[in-house]
């Protein structure tokens, strides 16, 4: 059976729904990092013996939060026995705004998943990007290195947009997939 776990951090709440459905689809533990971007001892030997790993943060100004940038700087004892070189990775990013440098944010986890000697899975959707296109279809912020999701400033977790929601589950499954054909 393969190992998937997802570790994120979430700073309104919004994040912690996404990384739910990811690890839904991914039938993934989930790995919280907490609000001093800390990662239990436990949750570290969980990504330790996983096959895959999935990133998950919040867009703040630009980038990921400090909480998962300071967990990505403790990963760096693991990255110097390569303990992490050939798992499988995939990454999520979340912002208020439509665009909200989501790329740049999801680049620096596929760096992360790089430094460490890691597979990286791509979305592999088509954007929904058509003038018929609305909010509830797969994939319609058109991500393609990895999940895109946008969760309006004033929303409540609840109201996540459903396409957006339907891709992170689709993501799940597609990493998990990947990493079963691999592993």
């Amino acid at each position: 059976m393969t190992k998937v776990a997802v570790v994120f951090h979430s700073g309104y709440g919004h994040t912690k729904r996404v990384a739910d459905y990811v690890a839904k689809g991914a039938s993934a533990e989930l790995i919280e990092i907490d609000s001093e971007g800390n990662v239990s001892e436990a949750g570290w030997d969980s990504l330790s013996a996983a096959d895959a790993i999935i990133f998950g943060s919040p867009t703040y100004m630009g980038n990921v939060s400090w909480q998962f940038k300071k967990f990505a700087e403790a990963s760096s004892k693991i990255w110097f026995t390569r303990g992490w070189h050939n798992k499988i990775f995939g990454g999520f990013v979340n912002s208020a705004s439509f665009n909200g440098d989501k790329a740049v944010a999801l680049i620096s986890l596929q760096t992360l998943a790089s430094q460490h000697g890691g597979i990286w899975v791509s979305l592999g959707l088509l954007p929904s990007n058509s003038k018929a296109a609305q909010r509830t279809d797969i994939n319609n912020l058109g991500g393609s290195v990895g999940l895109l999701v946008q969760s309006p400033s004033d929303a409540s977790v609840d109201e996540i947009p459903q396409g957006d929601l339907d891709t992170a589950l689709a993501y799940g499954e597609r990493v998990a997939d990947i990493a079963g054909r691999l592993t």
